[in-house]
């Protein structure tokens, strides 16, 4: 039976749309009818994650639990959220719903480890919560193909987090300079011999460029997105 994907969103606005734009683009379909029913609460007022884990702000919990319960009242059959570091509530979250909710970094693990090729050794860009939390650390560590995430050290998370959140940061809807910095990381990273980069902050899916850094880019996010399609009953186009 076709189902309905419900996307949690709003960590960041942008990011939402991103997912929302990977599920209509990867769906097999020759008509508007073909494509999949999609509930979208985008709901911006969560607070900060990255700011509730590392000093003690506001818990975003309540309102991703609410949130979720909405999409799932709404008609959801399936929960996706575009938002790494609120991966962190996961655990709590569900215990408040019944219906299924993709969880990126597992998604992506289980992606990686059927790839054709060899990639061990995978660099994170990510926020400074989702990297403290170990949230793509813990998952990999399940792999059986000794899959590695590699971190950016304390001076590159800082530089990370200004890309991010920064005066010209992503989150202020630049592009550029957030780009620059992340490929100062990048290159870092590259020294370390890793030879992904994983996308692990939603918004930097939207900037980085595989040509840039002659390295494989995995998008978390298109990854959940084709796991969705599947899951409510549809095919992916690729």
């Amino acid at each position: 039976m076709n189902q309905t994907i419900g996307i949690l969103g709003g960590m960041g606005p942008e990011a939402t749309v991103h997912m929302f734009n990977l599920i209509v683009k990867y769906t097999k379909a020759d008509t508007d009818q073909e494509h999949i029913p999609i509930i979208v609460f985008n709901n911006p007022k969560i607070p900060d994650r990255t700011t509730a884990i590392l000093h003690g702000g506001p818990s975003p919990l309540q309102a991703l639990v609410e949130s979720a319960k909405l999409l799932e009242k709404a008609g959801a059959d399936l929960i996706v959220m575009p938002c790494h570091t609120a991966h962190y509530f996961y655990n709590e979250i569900i215990t408040h719903i019944h219906i299924p909710f993709l969880h990126l970094q597992r998604e992506t693990l289980r992606c990686m480890e059927q790839q054709p090729g060899n990639i061990k050794r995978f660099g994170l860009i990510a926020t400074a919560g989702t990297i403290k939390m170990g949230l793509f650390q813990a998952v990999f560590n399940e792999s059986k193909k000794g899959l590695e995430i590699i971190t950016p050290g304390s001076e590159d998370r800082e530089i990370m987090m200004a890309a991010m959140y920064g005066e010209k940061g992503i989150k202020r809807g630049f592009k550029e300079e957030p780009r620059e910095l992340l490929l100062k990381v990048i290159a870092h990273l590259k020294e370390q011999g890793v030879e992904a980069i994983i996308a692990g902050c939603s918004e930097t899916s939207l900037v980085l460029r595989e040509s840039e850094m002659q390295l494989p880019v995995i998008d978390p996010l298109k990854i959940t997105a084709k796991a969705a399609i599947l899951k409510a009953g549809y095919k992916v186009k690729e």
